[in-house]
């Protein structure tokens, strides 16, 4: 379909690599959830285990939480013999948490640290404690921007430890790489959820289905899973004399945050396909509409809550409830059925492309952390997709999607849907 999934990520701490001795790892996993997370450990503790047998590897529980309670627990002889198990399971083993080590007021209120303390200098001396050499963290834009204030906080104290990180997004949003771990098989387990769910269009007269896919800032995973779900349907056979008919499972539209388009305009679309079929079906991202949103409930004077990183929590802000009440009511809808394929998609297994990306991430992470290279290893797409360690400072989150790549436009054009102008992304 046109996107191809290559390797990416690794965490630089400074410009050079050194020669250094390795006796333990500590390895972390942060943020959200995603289809890649007990797979990079298992992938790790492989490549561990083959390259560099003696090295120590200790994992902290709990992401952040574990680095600041000195929560851990080294793995043994056993779990390096069986460490291949761990790529058959979706969600970490080790657990997550979403912490951000400068937001020290909600480190304290949450009971991680204590009144006057500074929780990178309590991750620093934990990190010394344990006499970790290199710190592994596998998580998402927010993971590795608290990493790279880890690790320049450790720098600037005298402690050079490296950080070496396997980055993953469902979203696929993250500059300059240019694929994330993960969202590969989020966007086939998006459209293996629509595939059962859609079958509701069925249920109830004039029915409009709104399908919730996970992305704040960036609409890949939703164009993706659009994609994905309708190669499915190429699959099927169908019997339209019976009423089992494609149309009715189709893709009718999708909203991004990278695209305007007329709410208006679209309705009345949308609401010629609802008379002629009697159903709708529409994929939005999470992050679709949001500012709007956000602006009408706090113009009814209602508080809207944020995550400890600043992020508004969209299942507060609940753009699918939304957008299936805008439309609803301009498509005479009879009955509106809103559903979320996130948790679904995001606590899959690796799939085998992923799980090829991830061995291969893994093995550079390793052969990183005993040279003493630290940063983000990915193919950096302001360098011609160059496979090559990234600057900290050169990372970050919300990378728009590009709405004008060949495979969205065949989206676009193969479900009807006029195309909108592009929208200026803020990124993150």
């Amino acid at each position: 379909m046109g996107y191809q999934w290559v390797p990416a990520i690794i965490f630089r701490q400074t410009n050079r690599s050194h020669e250094m001795t390795v006796k333990k790892v500590g390895i972390l996993t942060a943020g959200g959830l995603a289809p890649c997370l007990s797979s990079a450990i298992g992938s790790l503790i492989e490549s561990y285990t083959s390259k560099a047998p003696d090295v120590e590897i200790i994992c902290y529980r709990a992401g952040y939480k574990g680095l600041l309670q000195g929560d851990s627990f080294v793995v043994t002889p056993a779990i390096r013999d069986k460490a291949g198990v761990l790529k058959k399971h979706g969600g970490s083993p080790i657990g997550n948490s979403r912490v951000k080590l400068t937001n020290v007021a909600d480190c304290v209120k949450r009971g991680l640290v204590q009144e006057g303390q500074d929780p990178l200098h309590v991750a620093a001396e934990r990190l010394k404690t344990d006499q970790v050499d290199v710190l592994h963290t596998i998580g998402g834009d927010d993971t590795n921007t608290a990493a790279a204030d880890l690790a320049a906080y450790l720098h600037d104290n005298g402690y050079e430890l490296t950080v070496v990180g396997l980055p993953k997004t469902i979203d696929n949003d993250v500059i300059p790489i240019r694929q994330s771990l993960g969202a590969w098989t989020a966007a086939e387990q998006g459209a293996r959820f629509f595939e059962n769910v859609v079958a509701e269009h069925n249920a109830n007269p004039r029915m409009l289905i709104v399908h919730e896919v996970m992305g704040r800032n960036c609409g890949w995973l939703t164009a993706a899973t659009a994609v994905k779900y309708r190669e499915m349907l190429d699959e099927l056979d169908f019997l339209p004399e019976s009423g089992l008919s494609r149309e009715r499972k189709e893709v009718h539209g999708v909203f991004i945050p990278e695209m305007h388009f007329d709410l208006q305009k679209e309705a009345r679309r949308l609401k010629g396909i609802m008379d002629e079929i009697d159903c709708v079906n529409i994929f939005i991202s999470e992050g679709a509409g949001v500012d709007t949103i956000v602006q009408e409930m706090e113009s009814r004077g209602e508080e809207v809550p944020k995550d400890a990183f600043g992020h508004y929590k969209l299942d507060a802000v609940n753009p699918g409830k939304w957008f299936g009440q805008q439309f609803a009511e301009m498509l005479g809808a009879e009955k509106t059925l809103i559903q979320k394929s996130g948790y679904f998609s995001r606590a899959a297994p690796s799939n085998a492309a992923d799980l090829d990306l991830i061995s291969t991430c893994a093995d550079k992470a390793v052969d990183c952390a005993l040279v003493g290279d630290g940063g983000v290893i990915g193919h950096d797409e302001d360098q011609g997709d160059k496979l090559r360690a990234i600057e900290f400072t050169r990372i970050k989150g919300g990378k728009p999607f590009d709405i004008d790549q060949p495979w969205f436009d065949e989206l676009l054009k193969g479900i009807g849907q006029p195309k909108g102008e592009a929208v200026a992304v803020e990124h993150h």
